[in-house]
């Protein structure tokens, strides 16, 4: 079908990424002012639930696709994936954090300054879940990744899902006040991206990639820094985000990517 089609897919899935973030942070947005206690939670698990309509009402009507190919399984494995992808992004990002201290690049943010924050970190690491993670990973790692199997290579796929997802970034909010620094947040971007697509070939499910996503918000919540030279910092960020993805791709099976679990084939309607 056209919505199938690689470009289609693509221009959908980023439609479809401003649509939820935008339409699932509303109601929030309309019922809560900014500093209200409340605006945050309600926000992102607005976004979340939006996920969840999108990429089905996309794959219902557009791409007439069946839910399983998401890679939402329900097996003993989803927790054990889950928990290796937030360890293999956290490593990542604190390997990261450590070699730009340790090459004047960064700087640890102060103990006094982090103490008061780390009774919130659970709640920090779960709004990142909530909103950007999960939401994020099902659309993009979830329906997209499906999507273009159907037409690409397993390569072109991941090159594809990673690029897209990085460019996407340029319009992100950043520390980034240059051209340069943007374009290196993009790099970065595309370097988190192909982790969490690798993790997605790695498993044939999408919850060792929710992991990673989830792993890189939770080492910069849990370790952050202070930047001196941020865009030294993205390099560096990109390159350990990118090693990572490498050494997930290095241990599949027999060098092919897993098929999808048990019970979530995709089905052609």
């Amino acid at each position: 079908m056209k919505a199938t089609h690689p470009v289609w897919a693509v221009l959908i899935t980023v439609a479809a990424m401003f649509a939820m973030v935008f339409g699932g942070s509303l109601p929030a947005t309309l019922l809560f002012d900014p500093g209200d206690l409340l605006y945050r939670p309600v926000g992102v698990i607005g976004i979340t639930l939006a996920s969840f309509a999108l990429v089905y009402l996309i794959r219902r009507f557009l791409g007439r696709q069946s839910w399983r190919g998401v890679g939402l399984t329900r097996t003993w494995r989803a927790v054990p994936h889950l928990l290796a992808g937030v360890l293999a992004g956290a490593v990542a990002v604190i390997a990261s954090s450590a070699l730009s201290v340790a090459l004047g690049v960064a700087t640890w943010v102060p103990w006094d300054v982090l103490r008061p924050q780390l009774p919130y970190v659970p709640l920090y690491i779960a709004i990142a879940l909530l909103g950007q993670a999960f939401p994020e990973e099902l659309l993009w790692r979830g329906h997209l990744y499906d999507t273009l199997s159907g037409r690409l290579s397993p390569k072109a796929v991941l090159i594809v899902v990673s690029v897209c997802f990085g460019a996407l970034h340029i319009l992100s909010n950043s520390p980034a006040d240059t051209t340069a620094e943007r374009l290196l947040y993009v790099l970065q971007a595309i370097g988190l991206g192909f982790a969490c697509a690798a993790a997605r070939a790695r498993t044939g499910a999408v919850w060792m990639a929710v992991g990673v996503h989830t792993g890189f918000h939770t080492g910069n919540i849990v370790l952050p820094t202070q930047d001196i030279q941020y865009g030294v910092q993205l390099v560096i960020l990109a390159a350990t985000l990118t090693v990572t993805g490498l050494l997930i791709l290095a241990r599949r099976r027999d060098g092919h990517t897993a098929p999808p679990e048990q019970g979530l084939v995709r089905e052609s309607s």
